[in-house]
């Protein structure tokens, strides 16, 4: 399906997130893994940042980093900065992460629902839980009010009457805009959506993203979205970034993604989008897997998988290129003869 990429008219707002140079390690017995490998991007008030890539590409672990959830133990952020309205949040100590930022200024909605809602709470106790947490409702009857315009807000019909519901008696969708009431009770500043359509059908994932379209329209809140699928992207983002290994190949407007990508994986990734009116006998595939995280090549890490690498693609990593309008893209060829051909 073609998708027209949202519009860039938010770009130029201040960041409300600053993510700098961020590094997550994971230690095992078998060694150290970085999933996240110095990734850098910002996200300014009102606008929608997309970090898309394959399953394992480190789109998930950024963001579980940025709010320091990471496996225990054996994770931990080991460089990098992480600034919330100019507070690196790395610097703070659990304590004041939970009481003050994680769920209150920075929130989350995760992909799977039922495993985000208790199934013995009722849905206006779980949705009213970081409300009463964070000192913003001072009695159960204000958290309930409050509770109730959450869920009004991510368009629950009779919200009142569907507070003392379990989870068991909402659809999917109606499972899925629970979670979003949650993320958004504490009025963040941040929200990230970690595939929060991936367990949706095509029609309820359209209802999501004009969702959290008009919950942004309404609160300006910035989203950080996480997906592997294009158009959902193309639907909602205004800029785009691509991972890949754990490090972010190309990043830019949305628009100029689509229209012209430079980096020979984001090309690989758009030319798998089947497209409306064009017959062809076999979709098209990217071929070879992603690199084992503890066994990364040398090179660039998408060499070994790309029909343009050559011997300088495989003995060392290419700085980004500044294409232009915030358009970046880490690839040799950028720097010696513009975008690439072919995938």
């Amino acid at each position: 399906m073609d998708h027209a990429p949202a519009d860039q008219s938010r770009t130029d707002q201040p960041p409300v997130l600053d993510v700098r140079h961020l590094v997550t390690e994971l230690r095992l017995r078998r060694g150290a893994l970085r999933p996240v490998d110095g990734v850098s991007f910002r996200v300014g008030r009102g606008e929608t940042l997309g970090i898309v890539g394959e399953s394992g590409s480190g789109k998930s672990m950024t963001c579980l980093s940025l709010l320091r959830l990471l496996p225990r133990p054996g994770g931990r952020i080991a460089a990098g900065e992480v600034l919330v309205a100019g507070t690196d949040l790395t610097k703070l100590s659990e304590k004041e992460l939970a009481r003050d930022w994680r769920g209150r200024r920075i929130s989350m909605v995760t992909q799977d629902p039922m495993s985000s809602l208790n199934p013995v709470y009722t849905v206006g106790d779980q949705v009213g839980a970081p409300l009463r947490y964070h000192g913003l409702a001072h009695s159960r009857a204000e958290a309930r009010a409050r509770a109730a315009d959450a869920l009004g807000r991510v368009r629950i019909p009779s919200p009142e009457a569907r507070l003392d519901d379990f989870p068991h008696q909402f659809s999917g969708g109606m499972r899925q805009r629970v979670v979003s009431a949650m993320a958004i009770a504490c009025a963040p500043e941040v929200m990230i959506a970690d595939e929060p359509t991936s367990s949706l059908d095509v029609t309820i994932q359209v209802k999501m993203m004009d969702l959290y379209k008009q919950i942004q329209e309404e609160t300006g809140v910035a989203i950080v979205l996480i997906t592997h699928d294009m158009g959902v992207a193309a639907s909602i983002c205004d800029r785009i970034a691509v991972m890949y290994a754990g490090r972010i190949v190309e990043q830019g407007p949305a628009r100029e993604i689509f229209r012209n990508p430079a980096h020979p994986y984001t090309r690989a990734l758009l030319n798998a989008i089947p497209k409306l009116g064009e017959k062809s006998k076999r979709l098209y595939a990217l071929g070879g897997q992603p690199p084992s995280l503890l066994d990364m090549p040398g090179g660039c890490r998408f060499a070994p998988r790309c029909t343009l690498a050559d011997a300088k693609c495989l003995a060392a990593y290419p700085g980004d290129s500044d294409l232009g309008s915030g358009h970046r893209a880490a690839c040799w060829r950028l720097s010696e003869e513009g975008a690439p051909d072919a995938a």
